[in-house]
């Protein structure tokens, strides 16, 4: 069996996986085109029905009000060190599957990276609910994407089964939180490890 390319999964939930994403594009832009990007993200109830008759649990933990505590300062702390510029967004209701089926549906029509892109900057830099089909509009637009498409991927059904496949490939790996960066037998947690995994990477011949 082939060995698969170096990945890394990302959400566009995570603020540490907003960090590393711009770390990893801001600083190592050739080592990011050599990468599979793959998304993470919890399933609606819908999907996590699928996921169970196929014998498939994420392991997905609620958040204490202790470590959501540390994370705000935290997150604050570490942005303040990359010179970044964030607003903390209130997500009201959130649904995940939105934005991140809409990215399946961009990454199809060949504006995945451009989606990523706008997303982060949506909710991380502007503070807005990526939650609704609306801003997936907003953000189609942006990118030169059909904003029906992207404001509808979540009930599209050959959309849903993309995103099925991504959720069982997670499972796969052992993804248990973000960003996960795996190259090999190799795997690393968190946007610290991001170091680690580029001197790995950058060990590996170019193909």
């Amino acid at each position: 069996m082939a060995r698969r390319a170096p990945r890394w999964y990302f959400s566009f939930r995570s603020p540490y996986s907003w960090m590393a994403y711009r770390d990893l594009v801001d600083h190592h832009p050739q080592e990011a085109e050599r990468i599979e990007w793959l998304p993470f993200w919890e399933p609606d109830p819908s999907a996590q029905d699928e996921l169970e008759q196929s014998n498939i649990r994420l392991p997905y933990v609620p958040m204490s009000k202790e470590k959501h505590l540390y994370i705000l300062q935290d997150v604050r702390r570490l942005a303040r060190a990359r010179d970044l510029e964030m607003v903390w967004p209130v997500d009201p209701a959130p649904r995940w599957e939105v934005s991140h089926l809409a990215y399946l549906a961009a990454e199809r029509r060949g504006v995945g990276r451009e989606f990523i892109a706008e997303t982060y900057r949506t909710r991380w830099e502007r503070g807005e609910d990526i939650s609704r089909p609306d801003t997936m509009r907003k953000i189609a637009e942006t990118i030169g994407a059909d904003p029906e498409a992207l404001a509808r991927a979540h009930e599209d059904p050959e959309i849903r089964e993309l995103g099925m496949a991504a959720l069982g490939s997670l499972h796969r790996d052992g993804v248990f939180g973000v960003p996960f960066f795996i190259c090999g037998f190799d795997k690393y947690w968190g946007v610290d490890r991001l170091p680690d995994f580029l001197r790995r990477l950058q060990s590996l011949k170019v193909s």
